[in-house]
């Protein structure tokens, strides 16, 4: 397998300048490989850095080159500016790069009218090959998928992505002891990526820590000080107060960044809108009005008339271990219809929702 692209797909004379990457050349320093088929999916065109035939024929930024920028090119742009349907494009991945097996005018074409991604048809290469690059990627691919997270943890030793698979697996038994219930490894996976990774190089961040790392990513660094930190409990200094900022256990880290009152985590603070149509006794409606305002999870009470007495809006913080409606199921069922003089709710939950900066009831 290892020259059968070479062969198969040979340009001949090339012209002479930059262009994009030559899959064969790519291809050729792997080993046997094993395809892989993805099927469908979206794909960063940032992603896609060459092609396996006509890599000659577009520049480095992949724009297609004069001779071969005509009438084919400029109908396939207008088209894609249109809104017509064109097929998903073709392409080899190889780790982290694409290359355009069919399609190569779409992408060209994508790319120049500022698309940030395009439909495709992938067949992943997998190298054989023992290399740090590969076993690297090999590993971040399992561990992607085994925990649902995207790619945006980039690690560059072996063995960091099962140390961060640990500690999902610690994390996913307290949640376990603390629910009373058994947790989906896949919600404990993002409860620990929202509630306890991103807090902390959040504040690895802010601390300007990475310049003295040029070489290592700002992962390199959490899994490093949560690992000193953490697992061995080591009295480490590392100049921006990381170690008086963070407890000595991973869960009281998180519970103590739950229960910050300030925005500095934006992702532990999302919240949930709900508006609530309730039927009530009318006799009793300033009783369940008041009742409805003392409740902090509460923002507006409105006395309507029609075919529903009182109008709620309520915003809910986020769990990230379960989904909006059963949030919202839990506190009108627990909290709302618990009020004496409640006959029944509807609940809404808005899709797209347009407030004016400043706007005040």
């Amino acid at each position: 397998m290892k020259n059968f692209f070479r062969h198969l797909f040979s340009p001949g004379k090339i012209e002479p300048g930059n262009h994009v990457c030559s899959f064969n050349e790519q291809q050729e320093q792997e080993e046997d490989v094993e395809f892989i088929s993805h099927g469908v999916k979206t794909v960063d065109l940032g992603k896609i850095i060459g092609s396996v035939g006509k890599y000659y024929d577009f520049d480095s930024q992949f724009r297609p080159k004069k001779h071969i920028s005509g009438k084919r090119f400029t109908d396939i742009k207008r088209a894609m500016r249109d809104g017509k349907y064109l097929p998903p494009v073709k392409l080899y991945q190889i780790r982290d790069g694409y290359y355009v097996l069919d399609g190569n005018h779409r992408v060209a074409a994508a790319k120049e009218l500022g698309r940030f991604d395009i439909q495709a048809k992938v067949v992943e290469l997998l190298s054989a090959k023992n290399t740090m690059e590969n076993l690297l990627y090999i590993e971040k691919k399992k561990f992607c998928e085994k925990t649902g997270l995207s790619e945006k943890i980039d690690l560059t030793e072996v063995g960091k992505y099962n140390f961060l698979e640990k500690q999902i697996k610690n994390h996913k038994n307290h949640l376990t002891n603390i629910s009373g219930k058994e947790n989906d490894f896949k919600k404990a996976a993002l409860d620990w990526y929202n509630t306890i990774y991103i807090p902390l190089t959040t504040i690895i961040s802010n601390g300007d820590l990475i310049k003295y790392f040029p070489k290592r990513s700002v992962a390199d660094l959490y899994t490093y000080i949560a690992y000193h930190h953490w697992e061995r409990t080591s009295n480490r200094r590392y100049g921006i107060g990381i170690d008086r900022l963070i407890p000595k256990s991973m869960e009281a880290f998180r519970t103590a960044m739950l229960e910050k009152s300030t925005p500095d985590y934006p992702e532990m603070k999302r919240t949930i809108t709900a508006f609530i149509m309730i039927d009530i006794n009318t006799s009793t409606e300033i009783k369940v009005i008041d009742k409805l305002f003392d409740m902090d999870e509460v923002q507006e009470v409105h006395s309507v008339h029609g075919a529903i007495d009182i109008l709620v809006k309520i915003v809910l913080r986020r769990d990230f271990l379960a989904s909006d409606a059963e949030i919202i199921a839990e506190f009108v069922d627990q909290r709302i219809r618990k009020i004496s003089g409640i006959n029944r709710t509807q609940t809404i939950i808005p899709g797209i929702s347009k407030v004016k900066k400043g706007f005040m009831v």
